[in-house]
C-alpha cells in the first residue's frame, strides 16, 4: 500500500513541476495550436454543411464512425507530438520514462482543449452562417 501512495504522491509532484521545468512553454503552445487547429476544422464542416459535431456523434449511429475518423485525423498529430514532447521532458528532466504520466499530459494538452473547443465553436458558427444565408 505504501508503494502505491507513494506513486501517486511521485506522479503528483512530478505533474505538478511540470508547469516550471523545461519544455513547460508546451502546456500553453499545444492547447492553443489544438484550439486553432478545432476551430479551423468546425469551419470546414459549416461550410461542408455537416452537423454539430457533438450532436451528429450521439444521435446519428452511422456518422459516428465518419466524425470519429475527422476527431482523430484532427488532433492524431498533435496527440503525438504531446506524447513526443513529454516524453522528451521526462527523459531530460526525471531521465526516466513514465507512460501513464505522459498519455495524461498529451491527453490534457491535447484531447480535453479540442472537444472542449469543438461543441461551443461549431454552434457559434452554424449560428453565423445560418445568419449569414437569411441576410
Amino acid at each position: 500500500m505504501d508503494a502505491i501512495l507513494d506513486t501517486l504522491s511521485r506522479t503528483v509532484d512530478q505533474l505538478i513541476a511540470r508547469f516550471d521545468g523545461p519544455l513547460h512553454f508546451r502546456l500553453v503552445v499545444m492547447p492553443t495550436v489544438v484550439t486553432i487547429l478545432a476551430i479551423r476544422a468546425h469551419l470546414k464542416d459549416v461550410r461542408a454543411g455537416n452537423p454539430i459535431y457533438l450532436g451528429a456523434f450521439l444521435t446519428s449511429p452511422t456518422e459516428r464512425r465518419r466524425l470519429l475518423r475527422s476527431g482523430l485525423k484532427d488532433f492524431g498529430r498533435i496527440f503525438i507530438i504531446a506524447c513526443v514532447l513529454d516524453t522528451t521532458y521526462q527523459i531530460i528532466v526525471f531521465r526516466a520514462f513514465y507512460p501513464g504520466q505522459m498519455l495524461i499530459v498529451a491527453v490534457v494538452c491535447a484531447v480535453v482543449p479540442y472537444f472542449l473547443v469543438r461543441g461551443p465553436v461549431m454552434r457559434l458558427a452554424h449560428l453565423l452562417h445560418r445568419r449569414k444565408k437569411e441576410g
